[in-house]
């Protein structure tokens, strides 16, 4: 007979590994690019020594003259705190014990429960790759009858649950119902007390929790990595506002700038889908062949040299992103793992509820080794 046991082994030996290589490979195409490694993690830190520049120990001189001073390489040392990233699922004891006779039944309530879980995590981490760092999804540009009309709903999705801050007060905690992506209106499952102009939409219990996405990374914030960027000119990424339709000199001009510069390989490009709709029929306009290649994790992508071009659904419209991947390294404690309380148990009760919730944890952090080989091009329109 299967009971609460048989479904904690199941989770733990039949489910866990599917769920870290979905999460890991199956996020999306750059998070699949990226490496993910344990190293440089001290307690709940990521501590990181970079190099900036060239050994200073080279020179020429002449035949029988002194050899250049010994200089050693420049360092500077990150510093980071491991984000907590968190994944829950939910099954009643009345589930459990409807599938109790029945394997299939069984099967199919942790595989529906097991879905629902990685397809939100994906999700979420999708959305954090390009965020800063900070959990902001939406602000709200009008309210009406309960209905939120926002600036961008790219980030926002039916069955996630936002708190809503007024200026730095926590004002209320929703769930979305539905996302009007056409009018950029959010429904909710039940009436919201008022929701004003300004108002900013964080994912519940986020803010400034996330991981340093490249929001952060291609921010003005005044520090990156506990570093000042004023002191440290070259954590500034590279950033042009092309206000100018996509075409191969756009990107060649940005892969030049980078390579000489900075000596970067960019291997990754990444854009919204409306700028590779436009790369696209740029490419179809002079009659060239499109390219396509398969990336890691097996998804397709269209090229520019050589250079992959995906779209994903969370960079802003006008907007691509030209990445050295080797540089970026999601540094973790551990890989995704279930929580366990006494005994190892990973499934507990809900308080007060007759329900069993069992949560996947990571403990990681993404840091760029060299931000200013990155490149951001903004202002991409159709002429």
């Amino acid at each position: 007979m299967i009971d609460l046991t048989t479904a904690q082994n199941a989770l733990k030996d039949a489910y866990l590994s599917a769920a870290c290589n979905q999460l890991n490979t199956k996020t999306n195409p750059l998070l699949a690019k990226i490496k993910q490694s344990s190293s440089d993690v001290y307690g709940k830190q990521i501590i990181k020594m970079a190099p900036v520049g060239l050994n200073g120990g080279i020179g020429a001189g002449s035949e029988t003259g002194e050899l250049p001073t010994a200089n050693e390489n420049n360092y500077v040392q990150f510093k980071t705190t491991l984000k907590n990233l968190y994944g829950t699922i939910e099954i009643s004891d009345k589930a459990i014990r409807a599938s109790a006779n029945s394997n299939g039944a069984f099967v199919d309530l942790l595989n529906a429960e097991m879905e629902g879980l990685i397809n939100s995590s994906k999700f979420n981490l999708g959305r954090m790759l390009y965020g800063d760092g900070s959990g902001l999804v939406g602000t709200v540009e009008s309210c009406s009858n309960g209905v939120a009309t926002m600036k961008s709903v790219k980030n926002l999705i039916e069955g996630m649950v936002v708190d809503v801050y007024t200026g730095t007060t926590l004002n209320q905690t929703l769930r979305i119902a539905y996302v009007d992506r056409v009018d950029k209106k959010v429904y909710f499952t039940s009436t919201p007390s008022e929701i004003a102009a300004g108002d900013n939409f964080y994912v519940q219990g986020s803010k400034d929790n996330e991981i340093t996405g490249l929001g952060a990374i291609f921010s003005n914030s005044a520090t990156l990595y506990g570093l000042n960027r004023a002191d440290n000119r070259w954590l500034s990424p590279y950033t042009k506002n092309v206000q100018d339709d996509i075409s191969d000199t756009v990107l060649q001009e940005a892969v030049d700038h980078l390579e000489e510069n900075t000596g970067s390989n960019i291997d990754f490009i990444t854009c919204g889908a409306k700028v590779k709709r436009m790369y696209q029929d740029y490419l179809a306009t002079y009659r060239r062949n499109i390219d396509v290649t398969v990336l890691e994790g097996g998804y397709k992508a269209i090229s520019f040299n050589g250079i992959p071009i995906v779209s994903d659904r969370f960079v802003e419209d006008d907007t691509l992103y030209m990445l050295d991947t080797s540089k970026f390294t999601l540094h973790q404690l551990c890989d995704w793992e279930w929580i366990e309380g006494e005994g190892g148990k990973i499934l507990r009760q809900k308080a007060g509820y007759p329900a069993y919730t069992a949560t996947l944890v990571k403990y990681a952090d993404l840091i760029c080794d060299q931000p200013n080989g990155q490149a951001k091009l903004t202002g991409i329109v159709a002429q």
